[in-house]
């Protein structure tokens, strides 16, 4: 899938080199696909044990209705790309099975490292009673819905794990959503949906805050026009032949795969100077490529929140080509 292994990962050139997160703890919230399964791919690639939760395993499906992908598998891949996978059915909306998972970990490790808050599963409800249509034409219990999924399970992940996470020597608290701070001081087409993608930045910026005594780092990160597996089933497409989609939409041409935000984040959790650098911050896939010197696992470098800032609203006149 990569054609540029050796730039990106090091230590398959050198076998005997220590990854980077040997020894790190980390926890992903929200890994069953998308972006959670390619950062908990990217962390166990670096050396992390892994703890990938989700509600969709191979006994059961969860309301996003997509029984392609389990938390079983994600952390298969996370042990096949050389850490230590290990999958806990979890609902994160549910305060004792997040408080039993904590648990886990504490008796197994003792500590956290890294806790990465990926949860969401609401595209069935943007699709279908968010986008387009006014606030007060949502569907009240949809709306609320929406704030479940994209706020109240982050803030009662992050209540619950925290005690742990400021053990580590090191802590990373990262918030993944939808847009920068600055990309999204543009409305986000529904004020649920709005509110929804903008708490985890606001959580990131006040975790910061609490975690600096401890040495700690609190991030918001964004993918731009995520290659996820729903976004491909929709268009009709795969991995390999993703850019047949382009002719239904245009825009598509700036996608990027999960695992481009992935080896991103991979590299700021293994930065000893990710506080100085990132914390309170809100950071694209861009902005950790560019600094980090990743990139997407075609070879390109895509930026699409500049894109949609210049071209799409800005009326720029430039490709997608401009901006990859």
């Amino acid at each position: 899938m990569d054609k540029d292994t050796d730039t990106q990962h090091p230590d398959a050139r050198h076998p005997d080199h220590k990854p980077p997160l040997a020894g790190r703890i980390a926890l992903v919230a929200g890994a069953t696909r998308g972006a959670g399964r390619a950062l908990a791919v990217e962390l166990g690639r670096a050396g992390a044990t892994v703890y990938v939760t989700g509600r969709t395993t191979r006994e059961h499906v969860s309301e996003v209705g997509r029984a392609t992908e389990t938390i079983e598998e994600t952390a298969e891949l996370v042990t096949a790309a050389g850490g230590t996978g290990i999958a806990v059915p979890t609902d994160h909306l549910d305060e004792d099975q997040v408080r039993t998972l904590v648990g886990r970990i504490d008796r197994d490790q003792g500590r956290l490292d890294i806790l990465v808050n990926d949860l969401w599963g609401g595209e069935r409800l943007t699709a279908d009673s968010v986008f387009g249509k006014k606030s007060w034409e949502t569907p009240l219990a949809d709306g609320l819905r929406i704030l479940e999924l994209g706020v109240r399970s982050h803030v009662i992940t992050a209540a619950l794990a925290l005690p742990l996470l400021v053990r580590s020597d090191a802590p990373l608290h990262v918030e993944v959503t939808d847009g920068t701070a600055r990309s999204n001081r543009r409305y986000r087409e529904n004020l649920y949906y709005d509110l929804a993608k903008n708490a985890p930045i606001r959580i990131a910026f006040g975790l910061g805050e609490e975690l600096a005594e401890y040495g700690g780092t609190a991030v918001a990160v964004t993918p731009g026009f995520l290659r996820s597996e729903q976004m491909l089933t929709y268009f009709g497409v795969t991995e390999e032949n993703w850019r047949d989609a382009v002719a239904r939409e245009p825009h598509f041409a700036i996608a990027e795969s999960p695992y481009y935000l992935a080896r991103g984040l991979a590299a700021l959790a293994a930065d000893p100077d990710r506080a100085a650098r990132w914390n309170g911050r809100s950071a694209s896939s861009a902005d950790l490529a560019q600094a980090y010197g990743v990139r997407d696992v075609d070879g390109s470098r895509p930026d699409a929140w500049a894109y949609f800032e210049d071209v799409v609203y800005g009326g720029k006149d430039a490709s997608p080509d401009d901006y990859r």
